[in-house]
């Protein structure tokens, strides 16, 4: 298939919330899918009891703002925030609004890519 055959994926924020629950076994809600890349919709309620995760992946705060455990520290996120967390790494939300929302994505191989920057 060439690239021009390939359909441009759009998901607003309002369409991806009307997407959950989130299957079963799952904290997030599953919005795109392609080649190693997996999208999801992340809005914890309460508690963040995510556990370290096989693949390395990014956050994007789209709405709200609570603050990041890197493993080591807390840092404060808000909407707008970038956060790249390497495979195996343990790693949760605390203290964040009830509005809150990050999109996810996992890429790569198990045990994560090799290091770079």
């Amino acid at each position: 298939m060439s690239h021009m055959e390939r359909s441009i994926k759009h998901v607003s924020l309002a369409e991806a919330l009307t997407q959950g629950p989130p299957p079963p076994g799952n904290l997030a809600v599953p919005i795109f899918a392609h080649g190693s890349l997996a999208v999801e919709l992340y809005t914890p309620k309460g508690h963040d009891p995510q556990k370290p995760h096989t693949r390395d992946e990014i956050y994007f705060v789209a709405r709200g703002r609570g603050r990041f455990f890197d493993g080591a520290k807390l840092n404060g996120v808000e909407a707008g925030s970038f956060i790249f967390v390497p495979a195996g790494r343990p790693h949760h939300f605390e203290s964040f609004s009830d509005d809150f929302a990050v999109w996810v994505a996992f890429y790569g191989p198990e045990g994560g890519e090799a290091h770079s920057m």
